[in-house]
């Protein structure tokens, strides 16, 4: 019989069964001892459907080639790209990172000559070659043609024909192809004031990571810590993996990537799933489950160890053993009313261990993921958009940051539109006027990411969106004058009188700015001058849908 994945592999190492995961091993190991020259990476997939028969093939980690699809010749695919079902890909072609590629379309690197009076069959092939840059969106029934090179970041509209190389950043459709829109807007344009602005702090933050990442690193105990004179902890390994990630594409080199895998895989419970905290000399404690930091955990180890190319070694109980019962209990237990982030912090953990599940292929009993989700939306206030209710003492604080972890985990990780968007972005621009946490010297990476992140997840409404560029350039530059040379950015703005480290350079407060800077970017639309996007926790693309 023949499995919906041959057609749909994207779900496939979510979905799969034992048996269908192994007959996929065996299929490619059997393909790799025919082509010897070949190499696919982890998580691939390759259609039996499919009609592979390249000299060369070089696949990269998480890229699929589906059913009905014929790829013949030198072909270098990269990772977390698509070939989807009917596609064409033929000749000399070098695809990037991050490609996906609708269904029926033609990439033809070769081409035969025309030379008068020999038949077409009998003339020679020749070929330029087709190159095909990172992050591009090609739609269904396109066309590319011998010779063509598409940039970085590219849409090509279904049905196009593509004779002439592509911009990178340019959206192109019709036949021929012509550009209609900019997705990026090309770099030769000239810059404004804050796009040099966001470039130069991208450039310095790039060049000063191994100072960073040495400043944190404390030899003795072989971990890293926040800043100078902290104790190591788990988040900081996550925090410093998810930088070097960011800003290098590699993992910090105080160890190897299999040490980091190594590292963060033992500190996982064989019992419970969850990582522990550690203790002052950075060692594992014993688990607390009600314990807000091992739920943290839940984040940062699963995407550490995601960018990392592994993932959690042992199944998260909290999805695998759990009902529906006891999860409509425990949401309905969480404290919303009067501290709805910390109601949204067990949601996002809930939610991130629903998607390491179903990554890991472990079984979720039936009705556990439609009730997170429907929990969320029947609760949520038609009125704010939001769960929880304002505080006498904290205004609308605790609402929309609770807003921000609660739909992170669940909607944007999933790809699920949130309810009620522009009652969201009401309530958000409305908490920004609070001086209380937005006045320069009053912010901080956690409540500032809170606001960003919402106006970002609603923003195809198209509503109040000059209001919210106009917040986002504000937020934005004065997030830019906090990076201190060598150090980072520390997670408060100022410092808060009683000596805090916390409010000093650190890990956490440079990883958490240098994503919440991208979201104000994205949303003031200058983000491309940063030539980074958030990868681990705080990226913007769905992890995965439902």
């Amino acid at each position: 019989m023949i499995s919906r994945f041959e057609h749909s592999p994207w779900a496939f190492w979510a979905e799969a069964d034992d048996q269908q995961r192994d007959e996929q091993r065996a299929h490619v190991a059997a393909l790799l001892e025919r082509y010897p020259t070949w190499t696919v990476g982890e998580r691939c997939f390759i259609s039996p459907l499919a009609s592979v028969h390249a000299d060369d093939l070089r696949l990269g980690d998480r890229s699929y080639i589906a059913a009905s699809s014929y790829v013949t010749d030198t072909i270098t695919i990269g990772s977390d790209c698509s070939v989807n079902p009917f596609c064409v890909v033929r000749g000399n072609v070098t695809i990037g990172r991050a490609v996906r590629i609708g269904a029926h379309t033609s990439i033809l690197g070769f081409n035969h000559t025309m030379e008068p009076g020999i038949e077409v069959f009998r003339q020679p092939l020749v070929s330029k070659g087709i190159t095909i840059g990172d992050d591009v969106w090609i739609g269904s029934q396109v066309i590319i043609l011998d010779g063509v090179h598409v940039g970085d970041h590219a849409v090509i509209g279904a049905g196009a024909v593509v004779t002439k190389d592509v911009q990178a950043g340019a959206v192109v459709v019709g036949n021929p192809a012509r550009r209609v829109n900019w997705r990026v807007p090309p770099t030769d344009v000239p810059a404004t004031p804050l796009e040099r602005r966001v470039a130069d702090l991208a450039e310095r933050a790039r060049a000063q990571l191994a100072d960073i990442l040495d400043r944190s690193w404390d030899p003795g105990a072989g971990l890293f810590v926040d800043h100078p004179g902290a104790p190591p902890t788990v988040r900081a390994q996550c925090d410093a993996i998810e930088l070097s990630m960011l800003l290098s594409e590699a993992p910090p080199p105080q160890r190897t990537a299999d040490e980091h895998r190594a590292l963060l895989g033992n500190w996982q419970d064989p019992a419970t799933g969850l990582v522990p905290l550690l203790d002052a000399d950075g060692r594992p404690a014993a688990i607390d489950p009600t314990d807000g930091g091992v739920a943290y955990h839940v984040l940062c180890v699963g995407y550490a160890l995601d960018l990392l190319g592994s993932g959690f070694p042992h199944p998260l109980a909290v999805v695998t053993e759990g009902t529906p019962e006891t999860l409509a209990g425990f949401l309905d237990a969480l404290p919303w009313r009067d501290d709805a982030w910390g109601a949204g912090h067990w949601t996002d953990m809930l939610g991130t261990a629903l998607h390491w599940t179903r990554l890991r292929g472990d079984d979720v009993t039936a009705g556990w993921a439609e009730t997170l989700f429907g929990w969320l939306a029947t609760r949520a206030d038609a009125r704010t958009g939001m769960w929880g209710e304002p505080t006498a003492g904290e205004g609308l604080l605790q609402p929309v940051n609770g807003f921000y972890r609660a739909s992170r985990g669940t909607f944007a990780q999933f790809g699920v539109p949130v309810g009620h968007p522009e009652a969201v972005i009401d309530t958000v621009l409305r908490h920004a006027r609070d001086d209380s946490y937005f006045a320069p010297d009053a912010q901080n990476a956690c409540n500032v990411l809170d606001v960003a992140h919402p106006l970002w997840l609603t923003r195809d409404t198209g509503y109040r969106t000059t209001e919210v560029r106009a917040l986002a350039e504000r937020l934005l530059t004065a997030a830019l004058d906090r990076w201190t040379d060598g150090q980072g950015f520390g997670f408060r703005a100022a410092g808060d009188g009683a000596g805090n480290l916390s409010s000093g350079p650190g890990l956490q407060g440079t990883e958490m700015w240098l994503a919440t800077i991208w979201y104000l970017a994205d949303l003031a639309g200058v983000s491309a001058s940063l030539g980074y996007r958030p990868r681990g926790i705080h990226r913007p693309e769905p992890a995965t849908g439902l």
